[in-house]
């Protein structure tokens, strides 16, 4: 096991998001969170990396306590975030943003570096001296997780991982997820997805949770899931 939520509960001032939550994400596998927007997705993730604190219960990573620890030093035990929005550096260009978070806090034999993100984001490698700012929605999705993958995580979380982007663009960004999935089996690393894509979460991912109002509802594999119609139906329509 990499991750374990555990009855977590989670506060923004006197109004209670998450209620005594758990979850699990094993070593190598690809889960995802699930559910309508404002059901605590997002809640779940700045838990996990520090930005907002717990009001009980416990986040272990690799069999130690986290949930306390500032969002740095959480960063530094390997855990890596592709933000919702991107939030890559507009005034970097492509090969500064991917510089600038360059770690290998764990000491990983076969680190990701720039010539390894370049080589599975090939756009990227002819819009290195561009801004930020200059690259399309997709190419900059692809830096935010270059960015993320220079961290030399063991877990990189991605919070809503296509949104708004062309198809043709959604389509190479799933395919470089496998690709990550793939590597992830021989070098450990493991995923947490949030996407309304739920044919393509289906394809790549391992193991689902559903949330609804701060709970986990339901959770299981993709085949269960693509057997279960009314889930979505119930949980995941609009």
């Amino acid at each position: 096991m990499t991750l374990a939520l555990k009855n977590i509960n989670a506060f923004y001032r006197s109004g209670q998001v998450l209620f005594d939550l758990s979850l699990e994400i094993k070593r190598g596998s690809v889960t995802t969170l699930l559910g309508r927007n404002g059901m605590g997705k997002t809640t779940i993730v700045n838990s996990i990396i520090g930005n907002l604190p717990c009001n009980g219960g416990e986040i272990v990573y690799n069999n130690e306590k986290i949930d306390g620890l500032p969002p740095f030093k959480i960063a530094q035990k390997g855990i890596g975030l592709v933000p919702e929005g991107r939030q890559i550096f507009p005034n970097l260009n492509v090969r500064e943003n991917l510089i600038a978070t360059a770690a290998n806090y764990n000491s990983s034999a076969a680190p990701w570096s720039m010539e390894k993100v370049l080589e599975l984001f090939p756009l990227l490698k002819d819009r290195l001296h561009h801004m930020g700012n200059q690259l399309s929605g997709g190419e900059q999705q692809m830096l935010a997780i270059g960015r993320g993958l220079m961290l030399n995580p063991q877990l990189l979380i991605l919070d809503e991982a296509t949104e708004g982007l062309a198809p043709l663009m959604r389509k190479e960004i799933w395919c470089q997820l496998e690709t990550i999935k793939q590597t992830g089996k021989q070098t450990g690393i493991s995923i947490l997805l949030i996407d309304k894509n739920l044919d393509d979460l289906c394809r790549i991912a391992d193991y689902h949770y559903i949330i609804e109002k701060g709970r986990v509802v339901w959770q299981g594999d993709s085949a269960t899931l693509r057997s279960r119609p009314d889930l979505k139906a119930r949980y995941l329509g609009v």
